[in-house]
């Protein structure tokens, strides 16, 4: 495991790292963790992965930082990883919520869904509330086709108010072939966040994947106006615009008269 190999953990740690005395502020702009999150937003998960992992050189009791690490990997699909990464952490921070909610999502994609089952109920049982637990517990819904993914994903938006919330909830769905309910929740993310190009990009994929091409066309075209030179968008937008023509054409054939 490659990235794994990145950051080592002290294999005879039985608690968390101890946390010195604070350090001298720093600029929180250029906080390798403030940067993984801005590229995060952006859909650039592998940068987004880079900079959580120099966060946690920094400070390896930094639990948003190893939590960071297990969705971006998911994210890129290197889900034997992800999971890899979030029990070795586990193992140090035993009970955390964030990691085990991080966990559970995991294991939903490898199609363990017994245990994600379990899993999440011990995040859910765990100290404290996050928006992320129940983003967990919602993929656990999808996955094994449950009835109350969506009460989950609202409870999840109740409690963070983020764009990123529904935003990856869409993507949620979206990796699980259910375009429809994701296309909802992106809407809510460009309602939210109109001048982020990520959201836009995301609509304009589930409106694609749904036939809807003029809506598609529409949201490809402001994802490149707010960042010009996107090059999925442009991508996107292209074959949109191709099948579209084809389309048309296909209906001239048919409908000679019209």
């Amino acid at each position: 495991m490659p990235r794994f190999d990145r950051l080592e953990i002290d294999p005879d740690a039985n608690e968390p790292p101890h946390v010195g005395p604070a350090a001298a502020p720093v600029d929180e702009q250029f906080h390798p963790a403030k940067q993984a999150d801005r590229h995060r937003r952006n859909g650039n998960y592998e940068n987004a992965l880079r900079f959580y992992s120099r966060a946690l050189e920094a400070d390896k009791s930094f639990i948003a930082g190893w939590v960071g690490q297990v969705e971006m990997l998911i994210m890129l699909d290197e889900v034997p990883e992800a999971d890899l990464w979030c029990r070795k952490a586990i193992e140090v921070f035993p009970g955390n919520g964030e990691l085990l909610a991080a966990r559970t999502r995991a294991l939903c994609r490898l199609g363990d869904l017994r245990q994600a089952a379990a899993v999440s109920d011990a995040a859910l049982a765990a100290q404290g509330r996050s928006a992320l637990r129940w983003m967990a517990r919602g993929e656990w819904m999808v996955a094994s086709r449950q009835p109350l993914d969506r009460h989950c994903f609202d409870k999840a938006r109740e409690l963070d108010a983020d764009w990123l919330v529904p935003l990856e909830t869409a993507l949620i769905y979206q990796h699980y072939s259910f375009p429809s309910q994701g296309l909802a929740r992106a809407r809510l993310a460009t309602e939210l966040a109109p001048d982020q190009a990520y959201p836009w990009y995301v609509r304009g994929d589930l409106e694609a994947a749904l036939g809807m091409t003029r809506p598609a066309t529409t949201s490809f075209t402001h994802c490149l106006q707010l960042c010009p030179g996107h090059v999925e968008a442009e991508s996107r937008l292209a074959h949109v615009r191709r099948s579209k023509w084809s389309i048309r054409r296909l209906f001239r054939r048919l409908m000679p008269g019209k």
